[in-house]
């Protein structure tokens, strides 16, 4: 897909990897509509811009969603493309020293990284489907008319102790892309997941270095936590490469925990 005068809808917009693909895409000359419970930081270099609008969400929320996506498409005319960054980590083990792990906090995770995820992609696919294909989009049977990106995590593969939850959502969003792009292929619809490694997002720059350490020490190359900004790139190579289709890719330095 040709990047340049799309138009996106980014949810957990307002920090991490989320404000990053924000950024990105405007960049790109992209019109976003950024959707996430909290404002957008104050400092982020491209509010004030013509091209980007916020709507307060709540993903776990049907109505919320829809209203968020109905606003999307009378202000832009057409989404065709979404990155999905909204999300939780939650770490606890399943029996601790005060026995069995909290099942409203497992439900809670799962809630807003599993349910809240489908439910962005149900409403954002819905209104791709009535997007209208130009004669400059058209090659061949290569026709598009969106790409949605969902963010799962290598902990869906190599998930440590306390992260049964964490790894449960992430493994559920990794086994949804392919059953998603399957059935959107039909509508010109492609759907892809990035199960990315550490990444210096707000969420892990808060851990302390007994978290951080040891996860530095098993980093292959380069020996650093991801940029965020290495996210907002690789999110645009998939925007722009048609054959990147129901696949979950790690996007990890070749950390393996």
């Amino acid at each position: 897909m040709q990047i340049q005068g799309r138009n996106a809808m980014v949810t957990g917009a307002s920090s991490g990897l989320g404000s990053a693909c924000v950024q990105r895409l405007l960049e790109r000359g992209v019109r976003v509509v950024g959707l996430d419970l909290a404002p957008p930081r104050a400092d982020l270099p491209w509010l004030g811009s013509e091209a980007y609008t916020h709507i307060l969400t709540n993903v776990v929320e049907a109505d919320s969603v829809q209203s968020a996506v109905q606003k999307a498409v009378e202000g832009l005319g057409r989404i065709d493309i979404a990155v999905c960054c909204a999300g939780v980590l939650h770490g606890e083990r399943v029996v601790g020293r005060e026995g069995p792990a909290n099942l409203d906090a497992f439900r809670r995770v799962l809630d807003i990284n599993v349910c809240g995820t489908f439910n962005v992609v149900r409403c954002v696919a819905a209104a791709m489907m009535k997007n209208t294909i130009s004669d400059s989009d058209a090659e061949g049977d290569g026709a598009e008319r969106g790409v949605i990106i969902m963010t799962s995590s290598i902990a869906a593969y190599d998930g440590q102790i306390g992260q049964a939850a964490y790894s449960a959502s992430k493994g559920a969003v990794a086994a949804m892309t392919l059953p998603m792009a399957r059935e959107f292929g039909q509508h010109g619809i492609r759907v892809v997941s990035v199960a990315p490694g550490v990444f210096e997002t707000p969420m892990m720059q808060a851990a302390s270095e007994k978290v951080r350490q040891p996860l530095l020490a098993q980093s292959v190359f380069p020996k650093r936590f991801g940029f965020p900004s290495e996210f907002a790139d690789f999110v645009e190579q998939i925007i722009k490469n048609p054959m990147l289709n129901g696949s979950t890719l790690r996007l990890d330095g070749a950390l393996h925990m």
